[in-house]
């Protein structure tokens, strides 16, 4: 569980009300729970949620704009990012509704009951969006330990219409990515250093062209 001083450090960054630091705690617990037979996140990290996954989460609110309707979380698996952001997003009286994508059944199982707990204003989907010719028309994808960013781009690329924005949490080959990927596309992007890790980034892609 989370130590008083992490918990501390969460509430603080981002000013969050007593009732919401409650309600993290209560998604802690029933992650925690289910994760022993579900597996939703690695061992190494599931006595460091708060920073690992809340904290590192939570730092895309601040991309989130008040006029986006609707953040496409793909593969959401144990609810990260999307599940905090409406968890922030509750706390701060936000308009936006958060999607989350998850192919697995028993994890899309997990997702509903903590949006069910929390009274979050989430849709969870249980579908895999590379094999169905499903398509999007919605303001702001976001992806967090998804799949390779050539991967995504090729996905947004092909089912997505009228997005703002792409918000990409990237790791410490972050930058040897965007490069690689800048052969085949055109990108217009911002990036950000993560709180949580200095080697990793978040980027925000505005435009994205196939070359």
């Amino acid at each position: 569980m989370g130590n008083p001083d992490t918990i501390n450090t969460f509430s603080s960054i981002y000013s969050v009300s007593r009732e919401t630091t409650s309600d993290l705690i209560k998604y802690e617990k029933i992650l925690i729970n289910d994760n022993k037979k579900l597996n939703l996140v690695g061992k190494s990290t599931i006595k460091e949620i708060w920073n690992r996954h809340f904290l590192d989460s939570a730092q895309a609110i601040d991309l989130i704009n008040k006029n986006d309707k609707i953040i496409v979380d793909l593969g959401s698996g144990a609810g990260f990012p999307g599940i905090v952001l409406a968890i922030i997003g509750k706390d701060r009286r936000e308009s936006f509704k958060v999607m989350l994508i998850e192919k697995s059944p028993k994890k899309t199982k997990f997702l509903k009951k903590i949006v069910s707990e929390l009274n979050l204003n989430v849709e969870v989907v249980n579908k895999n969006i590379f094999a169905e010719e499903t398509k999007f028309n919605n303001d702001v994808f976001i992806a967090r330990a998804f799949k390779p960013l050539h991967v995504i781009f090729e996905l947004i690329h092909s089912k997505a219409k009228n997005w703002k924005k792409i918000i990409i949490f990237q790791g410490k080959t972050g930058k040897e990515n965007i490069i690689q990927a800048s052969k085949s596309w055109d990108i217009k992007y911002k990036q950000r250093a993560s709180i949580t890790s200095g080697d990793s980034m978040i980027l925000e892609i505005s435009e994205l062209r196939k070359k």
